[in-house]
Formats: C-alpha cells, structure tokens, sequence
C-alpha cells in the first residue's frame, strides 16, 4: 500500500515538473543538462525533457494503481505487471530525457 502511495507522489510529482518543462520552464534541471542548449532551443529542449518526465509521472501512478488493485484483491500477477508499466515508461522517458540533452546539450554534463 506504501509503494502505491509513492508512486502516486512522485507520479504527479514529476507530470507537475514535465508541464513546466514543456512549458519552457527548465529551471528545474541541473545546471550541467543546460549549459550548452541555446536560447533559440530551450522550448524545443524543455518540451522533449517535459514529454519523457510526464511519461514517467504517468507510468508510476499506473504502476501504483495496478500495485492497489493488486493489494485489495491478493493478487501479485498485477504487481508485476504495474512493474513492467513502470519500467517501460521509466525507459521510453529516460530515452526523451536523454535524446534531448545529447541533441540540444551536446551530451549528457
């Protein structure tokens, strides 16, 4: 019950974090993913962060639901299977993430 709660905070956490990112909002990124992107690439730069972040939020509040579907009927199939959800998004996002920084930052640092 605990990790479904998690995963609801950091899911809406980080889909609150993707909208200021797509926004053109990165302020909330380390200094170091956005020293090199260009003034005229930061929307581009932001959105794509943005988009990958917002997969993840909404991949870990469908891995929390699952993980409570889970929990009230005692079935730990739908537990993995919120895993695989959140481990695919968590990898579709991060693939976002990274495109945009290797494209816009020329490299990760």
């Amino acid at each position: 019950m605990d990790y479904a709660i998690g995963n609801f905070i950091v899911g809406i956490v980080l889909i609150i974090l993707g909208v200021k990112n797509t926004q053109g909002n990165i302020t909330f990124l380390h200094k170091y993913h956005t020293k090199r992107v260009k003034e005229e690439d930061i929307l581009p730069f932001g959105k794509t962060v943005g988009i990958g972040c917002i997969i993840i939020g909404v991949m870990m509040i469908v891995s929390g639901i699952f993980s409570l579907i889970a929990f009230f009927n005692n079935n730990a199939t739908l537990d993995i299977i919120g895993l695989v959800f959140m481990i695919g998004g968590l990898l579709v996002g991060l693939g976002f993430i990274f495109y945009a920084m290797f494209k816009y930052n020329k490299g990760i640092f």
